[in-house]
């Protein structure tokens, strides 16, 4: 550890010293690459991951890019291939993946599949009064009250083998915002709910996958954060499509409305990050036909728990009520692998950028 701290010291001092050295030098040196598994603290020794679907391959491919140890499982069994193929163990069921991982990391698509990852016949917590793992990460988005309730499971099951520090297995709700580009680069940011000590411990993986962690609170903050952010994000985009479609009806190109929205107070990251337009903005999923990015049929489900979330707490919903509509219909009409962006052309029928 102490001679790979002072090899980075000198080679930032030689950097700084002759900036003509060149990025491929610099790149066996690299200072974003973590340390082997065998200098990470004992409980990262073993990771396991649990859906490998768009976002959780990428961010499990982090992991290993990272160093750590890594054993997975998906049951998509092509994908499962695609990383026994890479050198990474496989695992046939998420009990298996808890046998033989110190932290667990889940990526899923919806409440009931978190509910059956962890709860299930073969389910992560199935040896409860006896789990290797201390630490379990959720990263999918699902509702607060789901997030509250395997929290409490997890906090019931007896830890094997004390790790220093922890006499129970703890829970970290960490649902991502990013999207797959993000996943892809290392760059998402967690919203994170659970006990702050579990969330400081870890940091390291987070920052493993991420730019940008932030600590919400207690068991199901994560997700309310998440599912409030995916709200005002489907609300933004709906506005920016409508104007964008008003403009172009109007006789305004959208490139200009973009020039306009983004130098005054129109700009937001649907207008300067995301455009949906096709042809305004490259690297975007409006540039390769809505391919590639998040799925409406998922905001779609999102917009559902902020609904549901909403009713519970008695607070009036009429815009995430709408944006919901717009999402399912969307869906409905055969557009639910499309990024939720599509809803520029597929419902306000907005036009290319020529």
């Amino acid at each position: 550890m102490a001679s790979y701290c002072q090899r980075l010291r000198d080679l930032l001092s030689l950097y700084k010293s002759n900036p003509k050295i060149t990025n491929s030098f610099l790149s066996n040196f690299s200072w974003t690459r973590r340390l082997s598994s065998s200098n990470f603290p004992s409980q990262f020794e073993r990771i396991g991951f649990v859906g490998l679907g768009n976002m959780g391959s990428r961010m499990c491919n982090n992991l290993i890019q990272a160093g750590y140890n890594v054993a997975v499982h998906d049951v998509n069994q092509d994908v499962m291939k695609m990383f026994s193929e890479k050198g990474i163990l496989t695992k046939e069921s998420p009990v298996e993946v808890a046998k033989a991982s110190d932290v667990v990391i889940t990526m899923l698509p919806s409440s009931s599949h978190v509910i059956d990852v962890y709860t299930g016949p073969n389910g992560l917590l199935h040896g409860g009064d006896q789990l290797r793992p201390w630490l379990f990460v959720d990263s999918s988005t699902i509702d607060p009250q789901t997030s509250r309730k395997i929290s409490v499971a997890i906090s019931d099951c007896i830890l094997k083998g004390k790790e220093d520090g922890w006499e129970t297995p703890a829970m970290l709700d960490a649902p991502v915002s990013g999207g797959v580009l993000a996943a892809e680069t290392g760059s998402l940011t967690f919203m994170v709910g659970g006990s702050e000590k579990a969330y400081t411990a870890a940091k390291p993986l987070f920052l493993s996958m991420g730019k940008n962690t932030i600590y919400c609170g207690g068991a199901g903050t994560g997700s309310t954060a998440k599912i409030c952010n995916n709200l005002a994000m489907a609300v933004s985009m709906l506005g920016v499509s409508e104007a964008y479609a008003l403009g172009q009806s109007l006789g305004i190109a959208a490139s200009t409305l973009t020039k306009i929205f983004n130098s005054s107070s129109a700009r937001c990251w649907s207008s300067d990050s995301y455009n949906p337009v096709p042809g305004v903005m490259d690297g975007v999923p409006a540039s390769r036909n809505y391919d590639g990015g998040f799925a409406s049929k998922l905001m779609a489900k999102d917009l559902n728990l902020a609904a549901a979330s909403a009713k519970e707490v008695c607070l009036k919903f009429p815009l995430a009520s709408v944006a919901e509509e717009i999402f399912t219909e969307l869906n409905d009409a055969g557009y639910g692998t499309k990024d939720f962006s599509c809803v520029f052309r597929h419902y306000y029928s907005g036009k290319d950028e020529l």
